[in-house]
């Protein structure tokens, strides 16, 4: 438990003292331009005078590299004692990270601010998933078994474990990515869910040790120590990316904290628990199925005013603050509910 504190507060003054370095020479790059991964489109009333949201002060984006650099310092000091299981989260993590460095510089650089093109970037994106599952499924730590926490016991579901794997990895990653823009969402909601998977690793990693699996147990904690760096970091990312915020985490922190999720799920093999754990980053890309399915109606009528569902609630009047505030609760109180039964 010391090694996992100091992980999360070592990691938490990494970004508290990167911030006055490293955001000033975002800002002079470009700063963000107030975009929108989907644009809100006009509501049949817009006749009407209505009060819109006021827009959010400008913020330079590529913040995530305050969390990659501060994230893969603390693992390689204090995780190296469980290396199968750190080693690999973190090389996830830091090549998500990158492509989305490449996303966000393109974006500095491209006066139409497009940046990488969608093809490229999900076929790259398949291609490090892939990696991802075929080492879990053949690491000899892991496998294709997923843990039932209900009834304690493993499901081994052989190589469907594979797609399986690549599909959370892709959809997390891109539900990260889908939530980024408004100040502290994805953030918040990560910090919460590496929270829980701290207790989740730390519980497994005593039931692996009470039954004598000490090589098992030593991963799990360093998976712990692992989830602890993404915490602090996240945690001191927040000082600067609550609203109204200095920074945005930009694609580079997004792909980063989506990939992380996946991870620790992969780590935990708690992948059955992740759709309830990461509810709020995954309502990203269910409303924009929701909303172009509702487009394909007779009529046209269109379920929400703007996808995905947060740019919903920002229009009806829900400010900021309130509606990341609100993501946070909820995802605490789910993680919450699922860790219960690691602890009985």
């Amino acid at each position: 438990m010391l090694q996992i504190l100091l992980t999360a507060l070592v990691a938490l003054t990494i970004v508290w003292i990167l911030g006055p370095l490293v955001i000033p020479m975002l800002a002079r790059l470009k700063p963000d331009r107030v975009e929108r991964e989907v644009v809100p489109e006009p509501s049949p009333q817009s006749s009407k005078k209505k009060k819109e949201p006021p827009p959010k002060p400008p913020a330079p984006t590529l913040g995530g590299v305050m969390v990659l650099l501060a994230v893969a310092t603390v693992t390689l000091l204090f995780g190296l004692d469980g290396m199968e299981f750190t080693l690999p989260a973190l090389v996830a993590v830091l090549a998500f990270g990158v492509l989305g460095f490449v996303d966000d510089f393109l974006k500095v650089r491209d006066l139409d601010g497009i940046g990488l093109r969608a093809v490229v970037m999900v076929a790259i994106e398949v291609v490090i998933a892939a990696i991802i599952a075929v080492w879990a499924y053949r690491s000899p730590l892991i496998g294709s078994e997923l843990y039932l926490p209900i009834s304690g016991k493993d499901w081994d579901i052989g190589f469907w474990y594979v797609p399986l794997v690549m599909l959370t990895i892709l959809t997390e990653v891109n539900a990260a990515r889908l939530s980024d823009g408004m100040d502290g969402l994805v953030t918040s909601v990560s910090v919460v869910y590496a929270i829980a998977q701290i207790g989740i690793l730390a519980a497994m990693a005593s039931f692996a040790n009470q039954n004598g699996r000490f090589l098992l147990g030593d991963n799990f904690a360093g998976g712990a120590v692992f989830a602890a760096a993404v915490a602090g970091a996240g945690i001191g990312f927040l000082r600067y990316n609550t609203y109204p915020s200095r920074v945005q985490p930009g694609s580079s922190g997004s792909l980063a904290f989506g990939g992380a999720v996946a991870m620790l799920a992969i780590l935990s093999r708690s992948i059955l628990l992740l759709p309830l754990m990461s509810f709020c980053l995954l309502a990203s890309i269910g409303s924009i199925v929701l909303q172009a399915f509702s487009k394909t109606r007779e009529g046209g009528k269109k379920l929400f005013r703007a996808a995905p569902i947060h740019r919903h609630y920002e229009l009806t009047g829900h400010p900021p603050s309130q509606i990341v505030s609100m993501y946070t609760i909820l995802t605490a109180a789910i993680c919450a509910l699922c860790l219960l039964p690691y602890f009985r």
